[in-house]
């Protein structure tokens, strides 16, 4: 990929740069994408990420279930675990097992939780880390780590938060807010367990 030419790293995060995908998380929005959302999900499942959540929030539930169906097969397809974010009732329609929640929507589906395998959790604070720690979360989704368009204003809180928050709590967690290839090696050496990127991935 000639975008990363005349980059200079260390020899830790050039590892991360150039081929490991591993540790990030891809959070989807289409409207990002040039081309066809699928042929970009495609591409970036390839590249054997930790996990995909499907966000997609202004599509209505049947667009969505119908787009989950088709996103999963290829998540299957190459090895790469699927959330579904927010959609409850199609997770459990379709028997996905794993979900991806705000915390006012894990308050919300309680009742349903022991549905699910993997339960990954959006916690802006220590308050959201242990309610959701306690609700049953197998991973945190910790942010707004550094400024992002996505949440254009909203100020990152930076590296040492995500030390902070790691030293809180024993499930992995996994940093978002303007993470990049460039500076995914800093959270890391916080003590997270990765981190989430949706332009880095939507753009590519």
């Amino acid at each position: 990929m000639t975008i990363w030419s005349g980059a200079v790293f260390s020899p830790f995060s050039m590892i991360i740069y150039m081929s490991d995908y591993s540790k990030l998380i891809v959070i989807t929005n289409r409207l990002l994408c040039e081309g066809p959302f699928i042929s970009q999900i495609e591409k970036v499942c390839s590249l054997k990420p930790c996990s995909l959540i499907l966000r997609e929030k202004d599509l209505p539930a049947d667009e969505y279930e119908a787009l989950a169906l088709s996103v999963n097969a290829i998540c299957e397809k190459n090895g790469v675990a699927f959330y579904i974010h927010s959609h409850i009732e199609t997770a459990v329609k379709n028997g996905f097992k794993n979900i991806h929640l705000s915390i006012p929507a894990l308050r919300e589906g309680l009742n349903d939780l022991s549905r699910f395998e993997n339960i990954s959790v959006s916690c802006h604070c220590k308050e959201d880390v242990l309610e959701a720690e306690k609700a049953g979360a197998t991973r945190i989704i910790l942010g707004t780590v550094f400024e992002t368009a996505c949440k254009e204003g909203l100020r990152g809180r930076g590296v040492s938060f995500v030390k902070e928050i790691c030293k809180t709590t024993d499930l992995p967690v996994y940093a978002i807010g303007g993470i990049t290839l460039q500076n995914i090696a800093g959270v890391l050496s916080a003590g997270a367990a990765g981190g989430c990127m949706m332009s880095g991935f939507m753009k590519m």
